[in-house]
């Protein structure tokens, strides 16, 4: 059984809580792209936790927790989230690194701010977590892969080439000091000390514990209007977030059987681009501070999440093109203040349909098209029990179901492992 748990929207939708719940009755999760440009918030025994390179079932020791051949590997921040761990308690965990997954060296960081400053107020919204530099790399072939850093000879003369091209770049563009041979190999040789112990063939394993009838969840990383081809693109990541593109950044080609795409009672999103759905000021900053455990901010950044009414257009594309055969409603009980719930259920676009998510080109002319729907105005987070929440609640959960045309069978409402309850879906 392979399952997938994938973002609908923007990313930041709550995937590592329900990745941590569903890990209780799995074997295997794999991350299978993005690096630590994002971050999943967890919060159980242990404490409250931002996980942004290790998979969300670190927590159960009978899982084994893989980093696949598709990520973004940073190995200083790795082995950081892993002292984290331990010093929190934790320390029962089994973790395995592909041999062909590629690394973020300290200058794919550095390429990644000095670009950013270049482009001045024209900027991505980046993280500056040297993720572009990263996959441009790798699809340029001068990445390193993990099982490279293991052959002297060959990362010799390899580092030569590289050298060539980025010194190039560095002092002819942004006007900086080139990179010496010396000062990166020690980085790779440091690098290999340090990934050593965790290294080994992620492709074997998972194919026979595929064979062997495992249960393998793949946790996806941002949201689909975040990938290159089907999001705001170049308002984009750089790698796939897109659930069967799992099967390739895991190395575990066969067929998936569940997709559950997670979104949102409402929308949020880190960084630039478009966001129709977007509100702002003190009506923006009342949804913010109630939102999650702590309010609305990047687990990654800090920064203030852009914060918006929930989008059937958005969500509804982005669950199409995640393939979706469920659909995950989070943070539900962050809505109980309001009268009336204000819900955008299509695009005031220019010679378009509103019911359709436009491309780059027309999004940027886009305006909300809204309804609204009554609200509850009580507490519901001590609800374990779907049929037990006001009717209003579950009106606006139906109505979304609808609207997407996924039926929804998990509902939280609040940040804990025993705030998920399970919903029979109505189509």
């Amino acid at each position: 059984m392979i399952k997938a748990i994938v973002g609908a929207n923007w990313g930041d939708e709550g995937k590592g809580k329900v990745t941590d719940v569903f890990a209780q009755t799995c074997d295997i999760v794999v991350r299978f792209q993005g690096g630590n440009n994002a971050g999943h918030t967890i919060i159980n025994q242990y404490g409250k936790f931002a996980l942004h390179m290790l998979p969300s079932g670190v927590f159960n020791p009978h899982i084994t927790n893989i980093i696949g051949n598709g990520v973004a590997l940073n190995i200083p921040a790795f082995l950081k989230e892993i002292q984290m761990l331990k010093d929190k308690g934790v320390t029962d965990f089994n973790i395995l690194v592909s041999d062909r997954a590629q690394i973020v060296m300290s200058y794919h960081q550095a390429f990644d701010s000095l670009e950013e400053a270049r482009l001045a107020n024209k900027q991505y919204g980046s993280t500056k977590s040297g993720i572009a530099p990263f996959y441009s790399d790798k699809y340029a072939k001068i990445g390193f892969q993990v099982c490279e850093l293991f052959d002297d000879e060959w990362l010799d003369e390899k580092v030569d080439r590289i050298l060539d091209q980025k010194n190039v770049i560095l002092e002819h563009l942004y006007h900086r000091e080139p990179l010496s041979k010396q000062g990166l190999l020690e980085e790779l040789h440091q690098y290999k000390d340090m990934i050593a112990p965790f290294v080994g063939d992620t492709f074997s394993f998972l194919r026979q514990a595929y064979l062997d009838k495992k249960t393998i969840l793949l946790e996806g990383q941002l949201g689909a209007l975040r990938d290159p081809d089907f999001g705001i693109y170049p308002y984009s990541t750089s790698s796939s977030t897109l659930a069967h593109y799992g099967t390739i950044g895991a190395g575990l080609p066969y067929p998936i059987d569940e997709v559950y795409a997670i979104t949102k009672a409402y929308s949020s999103a880190v960084g630039a681009g478009p966001f129709v759905a977007e509100i702002f000021g003190d009506e923006a900053e009342q949804l913010r501070k109630r939102g999650g455990d702590s309010g609305e901010y990047g687990a990654t950044t800090g920064r203030p999440r852009r914060m918006g009414w929930f989008d059937c257009v958005a969500t509804r594309f982005g669950s199409q093109v995640q393939g979706a055969t469920h659909l995950v409603i989070t943070n539900l009980d962050v809505l109980s203040y309001l009268d009336e719930i204000p819900v955008v259920i299509g695009y005031d676009t220019p010679n378009f349909h509103q019911d359709r998510f436009p491309n780059i080109t027309r999004i940027q002319q886009s305006k909300p098209i809204l309804t609204t729907l009554p609200g509850w105005k009580e507490d519901i987070t001590k609800i374990t029990d779907y049929d037990l929440l006001p009717q209003q609640a579950k009106d606006y959960v139906d109505f979304i179901e609808k609207e997407i045309g996924v039926p929804v069978t998990l509902v939280s409402n609040g940040p804990h492992r025993d705030q998920i309850m399970v919903r029979q879906p109505k189509i």
